[in-house]
């Protein structure tokens, strides 16, 4: 059974935070739009780019516009600078939807917090969002620990906890929360050194709370961001396909989490399956990994989109 999602008429995704900034790229155009590094008619203006996510989300069904913010980026300051400067209406924000309880997407939540003024807005997130002690087992007596994220911080920064591992409408059914992604290919495994504890004991963390965003453009198809894509981005996709009922993909949109060298083999089955799902648009991410995100634009050149921090993306 097929969750309903609203076709919507225009779909604008700025980058309020990313891995990479070039204020010379000039390369423009009707989808995509950079920032200018201008202010007060010289070039003094730049966005920050850092090893983190976040995204303001904006889509209209007939003249009527919502927003919501999709995570928060890594740094206590960097997304909330760069909203700045961009000048972006966090005050419109009515909800907000997180991909999963890692640091460089939940850094910066009180300074956007305090942008958006949240009262009675909701944040929809995966319960696994707050395990306790997560960290990356670099060796036998070494690791690395990921801030603490807890429920406590959610309200403490003003939001109402929407707790769900299930599909949930968002903005009146124009965008859906894709909740906990199946996995089902054999090459999407995650993070092996990824862990968390539980009743006192270290476990291996699958990052259950991985997730994505889905919206539906008018005649097009789906648009999917994902923040990491640890589910994997094709899991990702298969299941919005699933919960939606809608094949056709126009973007597929987000980090894709093939940087480094575990992921190394799983580039090219990656690529060939994104190719295949014959998207009109893809935007690889974050920490989609300079070799992935290569050859994810050489098999699908003339659907590739180079994103920014600051880099604003219609579908219309």
């Amino acid at each position: 059974m097929s969750t309903s999602l609203n076709q919507v008429e225009r779909i604008e995704i700025l980058t309020l935070q990313d891995n990479y900034i070039d204020i010379a790229a000039q390369d423009g155009n009707e989808i995509v739009h950079r920032v200018l590094p201008l202010k007060d008619g010289q070039l003094k203006n730049t966005v920050l780019a850092e090893h983190g996510f976040s995204a303001f989300v904006t889509v209209w069904r007939g003249d009527q516009s919502q927003s919501l913010l999709f995570d928060f980026g890594l740094s206590e300051f960097g997304a909330a600078f760069n909203a700045d400067v961009l000048q972006a209406d966090l005050k419109s924000v009515t909800a907000v939807a997180l991909s999963h309880g890692h640091a460089d997407h939940t850094g910066g939540m009180q300074q956007l917090a305090q942008r958006i003024q949240p009262q009675g807005i909701a944040m929809t997130v995966h319960p696994a969002a707050f395990r306790d002690s997560r960290h990356l087992k670099i060796g036998p007596d070494f690791n690395i620990e990921f801030p603490p994220y807890t429920q406590q911080m959610v309200a403490d920064a003003g939001f109402e906890l929407n707790e769900t591992a299930a599909p949930s409408p968002m903005l009146d059914g124009n965008v859906l929360f894709l909740g906990e992604i199946p996995r089902k290919t054999d090459f999407e495994n995650g993070m092996p050194n990824a862990y968390y504890e539980k009743d006192g004991k270290e476990v291996f963390d699958a990052i259950d709370d991985d997730t994505a965003i889905v919206m539906h453009l008018n005649g097009k198809g789906l648009v999917v961001l994902s923040g990491c894509a640890h589910s994997g981005i094709v899991n990702t996709v298969m299941q919005a396909r699933a919960v939606t009922g809608i094949e056709k993909i126009h973007a597929i949109m987000g980090g894709f989490h093939l940087t480094g060298a575990h992921f190394g083999p799983f580039i090219e089955p990656t690529a060939a399956a994104l190719k295949a799902f014959d998207p009109d648009y893809i935007i690889p991410t974050h920490c989609t990994g300079r070799k992935a995100i290569n050859r994810i634009e050489a098999v699908m050149e003339d659907k590739f989109l180079l994103n920014m921090a600051g880099t604003k993306m219609t579908f219309a």
